[in-house]
């Protein structure tokens, strides 16, 4: 599995913030704590599995999750040689 990092936590402006750790910028800022949970789910499967990190409104760790890889939907076939 890929050594990948999403922290969901509240954004002071508002909504709420994915962050992959020291990064300056957020990937994305949504309305609710829900979809931006979603949102990091969705960004780990694509980068081959990771954890994802949500905080609460007091910025303490709520939950850790580990997120499995999406599975490729036109695997390589086996040939004979």
């Amino acid at each position: 599995m890929a050594n990948e990092t999403r922290i969901v936590s509240q954004n002071p402006e508002g909504g709420w913030d994915v962050n992959k750790p020291k990064a300056k910028r957020a990937s994305a800022n949504l309305p609710t704590q829900k979809e931006a949970d979603k949102r990091a789910g969705e960004i780990l499967k694509n980068l081959g599995g990771g954890e994802r990190i949500t905080k609460g409104t007091d910025g303490k760790i709520r939950s850790k999750d580990t997120i499995a890889p999406a599975k490729d939907p036109n695997p390589p076939k086996d040939r004979e040689h």
